[in-house]
């Protein structure tokens, strides 16, 4: 296929199901989004190397780029570097299996203020993980890595760490035990915020199923881990968190979990054993629990005794506030 463009008013454009582009020339100065999806054809034959050059050359105030496909590789990042596409805010290259620690190196070189990084179904190890959080630590709040099987639980730690903006991020199928008869789920990471799909990539090992992930972070709200089966033990503590997606946790244990998260508002769940959903439901139920105030009480003419105020007694709150502490302590776990 050929693809041709040519405007100076263009600001954004979204492509997809694109396949086997043999020339591409986007030459839209003034374009600032860009989103290019390739079908994940065995047959492909886009030159993504020389696309990304004319990108980066013809598309000069690119602030958001999204890239999906398969044959996305450390090439096609170089050649990205090349352009010096120093005004990007969002960049996400997904589905690269070929992408690993050189492209990271490559994108830190290039990139000055990124603001989302997703590079879910990359190659990417601990090392590349390090190398953007020394790069970006003020100004990245969204990081990606679903299906990184190289990033193990260090490198999540580090990056929650040392990424003190950061408010989402997705770790879905990282920590994996086992890839038979897994399947796809969702990630955030969707320029316009909304949720993407990711289908089942190959890896090149699988974790044990021992290990313990520990986080700790004033401002994370979303947080996701689904199919992440090497897990066993779960420790959150994480004021902000109102998102929390455990979706086929399979080996997590109910009594290694901990959850300080009081803003949760939705915890998924599906394909956990019911001991594990008993255990979050309780942990949830407890905290807000713990959140609701207490009875007032009045002390005794003599001194000696307390008695709580009888109800009629106690001011009403507004339907306003009723409404606010009610949606404040409600939260939903997720099974579907």
């Amino acid at each position: 296929g050929f693809l041709n463009l040519n405007s100076s008013s263009l600001s954004i454009l979204w492509l997809s199901d694109l396949c086997s582009l043999s020339k591409s020339v986007i030459n839209c100065p003034n374009m600032s989004e860009i989103s290019l999806c390739f079908t994940q054809q065995s047959n492909d034959c886009t030159d993504l190397v020389t696309l990304m050059d004319g990108l980066g050359r013809t598309c000069p105030n690119l602030k958001n780029m999204h890239i999906s496909s398969a044959q996305l590789s450390n090439e096609a990042v170089f050649a990205l570097e090349g352009a010096s596409l120093r005004g990007l805010c969002m960049l996400s290259l997904i589905l690269g299996s070929k992408i690993t620690d050189a492209a990271v190196a490559s994108i830190v070189r290039s990139c000055a203020s990124l603001e989302l990084l997703d590079l879910s179904g990359s190659s990417i190890s601990d090392n590349g993980v390090g190398m953007i959080c020394k790069a970006f630590p003020h100004t990245l709040s969204r990081l990606l890595l679903a299906l990184c099987p190289n990033v193990t639980t260090c490198g999540i730690q580090f990056a929650t760490a040392q990424l003190p903006l950061l408010q989402l991020m997705d770790c879905g199928m990282t920590l994996c035990a086992s890839l038979q008869n897994e399947k796809q789920g969702p990630y955030f990471g969707e320029i316009n915020g909304a949720i993407r799909f990711c289908p089942k990539l190959p890896t090149s090992k699988k974790q044990s199923t021992n290990q313990k992930l520990i986080i700790k972070h004033g401002n994370l709200k979303k947080l996701s881990l689904w199919g992440c089966s090497a897990i066993d033990a779960l420790y959150l503590n994480c004021p902000e968190l109102n998102d929390l997606n455990l979706n086929s946790c399979t080996n997590l244990n109910p009594e290694r979990l901990l959850l300080q998260c009081p803003k949760l508002k939705n915890v998924h769940a599906s394909g956990c054993h019911d001991m594990l959903i008993g255990a979050i439901r309780n942990q949830v139920l407890n905290e807000f629990a713990a959140a609701e105030p207490h009875l007032p009480c009045k002390r005794l003419a003599d001194g000696s005794k307390r008695v709580q105020l009888p109800q009629f007694a106690q001011q009403e709150p507004s339907q306003d506030k009723k409404g606010i502490d009610l949606r404040r302590n409600q939260c939903t776990v997720h099974l579907d």
